[in-house]
């Protein structure tokens, strides 16, 4: 179908009018499904990239303390749920990011999958962290569940789930 429109625009007089793509599109009403396909798969890689980059600030963000960049990220409806913590709203999160009393020497994610479904997003993996507080030192090795969604032309945490990964 493709190489029949090049061939017709090949052999077409000089200076004669072709038609435009929308209107080969509505003539050609799977050459228009192909199309949105190419241009939903570009958007879905497009997000990806994107939320596997806000994985790393985030990652990043924990080990240097970054209260800024984590503020960034969540949005005013983030609830975290982890092992041995209490339920934590933004505020919560927010203020024992800010306090410094839990540093982290490593976080580290992997096994990481990212799913997009259209304004929001899921990402899973492991996460391997060592954290101390009060000069205590705890490893952790958790699954995780991160939600996602689309506020304007940004992502944004809303959910951040851990559970302890296997022995």
């Amino acid at each position: 179908m493709i190489a029949a429109a090049f061939l017709i625009a090949a052999l077409a007089p000089a200076g004669a009018a072709t038609t435009d793509a929308p209107a080969q599109a509505a003539a050609r009403p799977e050459a228009a499904a192909a199309g949105a396909t190419t241009d939903a798969a570009g958007r879905a890689a497009a997000d990806v990239a994107e939320l596997t980059r806000l994985e790393r600030i985030w990652n990043d963000a924990h080990v240097h303390g970054d209260a800024e960049a984590l503020d960034a990220l969540w949005d005013d409806d983030l609830v975290v749920s982890v092992p041995r913590m209490q339920v934590l709203t933004r505020a919560d999160a927010l203020a024992v990011a800010r306090s410094g009393r839990m540093r982290f020497d490593r976080y580290e994610t992997s096994d990481l999958r990212v799913r997009v479904y259209g304004e929001s997003a899921v990402v899973t993996g492991r996460l391997q962290r060592t954290r101390r507080r009060d000069d205590r030192v705890v490893e952790d090795d958790w699954r995780f569940t991160k939600v996602y969604v689309r506020r304007g032309a940004r992502w944004k945490v809303v959910a951040f789930h851990a559970s302890e990964g296997p022995s």
